[in-house]
């Protein structure tokens, strides 16, 4: 086959898992620019939301369909930005349509699939790379197995998915969260 044609047929198959793909739960593995990881559980569903719940309980990322708000609980702070102004709204929207938005890049490994995708009229609201496995028993023939978010200031984030697990149940209310209480000066 030639190239072009791998990787029109890549491309489509990438399409055609994101489309798929309604709802998902995985474990994750975090790592910042820095080095430093993070360990937690991953819950999505179509449209705009996603849970990312940190070991230990303190940290929790949640998306909410329209709102990303990341809280901290030990400091008893909350950030919050418009879902559609990061990386992962692309990933998130109830149709990813990443024609005109990403493109193929090179892997080096056969078994693998990278899209790296970047708002075309917004490029400031980051990008975003998506590794997926080859895996003829996922959702179009492939698995998600992490991406990088790199967001306005060129920081990255990568996150590495196991026991993922597509299409199944997750509750509405998995996508709240208690506000942190305001920490007290001693």
């Amino acid at each position: 086959m030639p190239a072009v044609a791998a990787e029109s047929a890549d491309f489509a198959q990438v399409q055609t898992h994101l489309r798929a793909v309604q709802s998902m739960t995985a474990n994750f593995v975090q790592t910042d620019g820095k080095g430093r990881t993070a360990r937690g559980t991953l819950q999505l569903k179509r449209p705009g939301r996603i849970r990312f719940e940190y070991s230990g309980g303190d940290l929790l990322l949640v998306a909410n369909g329209s709102r990303l708000t990341f809280v901290d609980y030990q400091v008893g702070q909350k950030s919050s930005w418009d879902l559609s102004k990061t990386p992962l709204g692309m990933l998130l929207s109830v149709n990813p349509i990443l024609k005109g938005n990403a493109r193929l890049q090179p892997s080096g490994d056969p078994r693998t699939v990278v899209i790296r995708a970047k708002s075309r009229s917004h490029p400031e609201y980051g990008t975003l790379i998506l590794a997926f496995l080859r895996s003829p028993s996922a959702p179009g023939g492939l698995q998600l197995y992490g991406w990088t978010a790199i967001d306005a200031q060129n920081k990255r984030t990568t996150v590495k998915l196991s026991n993922v697990r597509y299409n199944v149940a997750v509750a509405d209310a998995a996508f709240t969260y208690a506000e942190p209480k305001k920490k007290k000066r001693g």
